[in-house]
């Protein structure tokens, strides 16, 4: 089964985005960063998503997130799935925060369960079939709708189409210029059909 271990983000100031990922979300090796004045604007066709087990634990993060420097784009609500809010990073990357419970069992932690990196593509079924064929196996899908990934390791993937997770996202889909993203797991490496970019551990370590 494929593995993915982290996700790189390129930033305008990796010391900064280094203090507010501490801050806000303390995710360790899974979230790495590197130094990158690359053009971009708008959505960048990603969001990555922390899962928690209740209500209290998205609070918690979501408080913590807009404390160090994060913008609200949707706050924390009820809906038929779970409840969730969605901040973007002071860097531009956009964070959803959710939890499938609707109630509090207990105090706030801010314990990650999940940490999901969904990619905003233009055709999810070609997506999916591009993946597949690259070795990963599928765990849930949707139609052309969403499709996740049966991954190993500490990051899990899926797919949802661009326009649909811009919505959910609460952003405009539209953006230009690069995704500043590199995942790195053992599937790669290759650049996707909406160039998404893939390495190994190796070759990330080395650039």
């Amino acid at each position: 089964m494929t593995s993915i271990a982290s996700v790189t983000l390129e930033v305008a100031d990796p010391a900064a985005a280094d203090r507010f990922y501490n801050a806000a979300f303390g995710l360790g090796d899974r979230l790495r960063l590197r130094a990158s004045e690359t053009p971009t604007s708008g959505f960048r066709g990603f969001t990555l998503s922390l899962v928690v087990a209740q209500p209290a634990d998205v609070d918690a993060l979501l408080d913590a997130a807009v404390q160090a420097g994060a913008t609200t784009l949707k706050p924390a609500a009820k809906s038929l799935w779970g409840y969730g809010g969605v901040v973007q990073a002071p860097d531009g990357t956009i964070w959803q925060l959710a939890s499938s419970s609707k109630k509090n069992t207990g105090p706030a932690t801010r314990r990650v369960d999940e940490f999901v990196l969904l990619l905003g593509v233009e055709d999810v079924k070609a997506s999916k079939q591009f993946y597949v064929e690259h070795g990963l196996a599928v765990g849930k899908s949707f139609g052309g709708k969403y499709v996740e990934f049966a991954t190993e390791g500490p990051v899990k993937l899926a797919l949802y189409k661009r326009r649909g997770l811009a919505k959910v996202a609460g952003v405009s889909p539209d953006g230009t210029g690069s995704h500043r993203l590199t995942i790195t797991g053992d599937a790669g490496p290759f650049t996707d059909p909406d160039g998404f970019a893939w390495t190994t551990a190796s070759e990330n370590a080395s650039v």
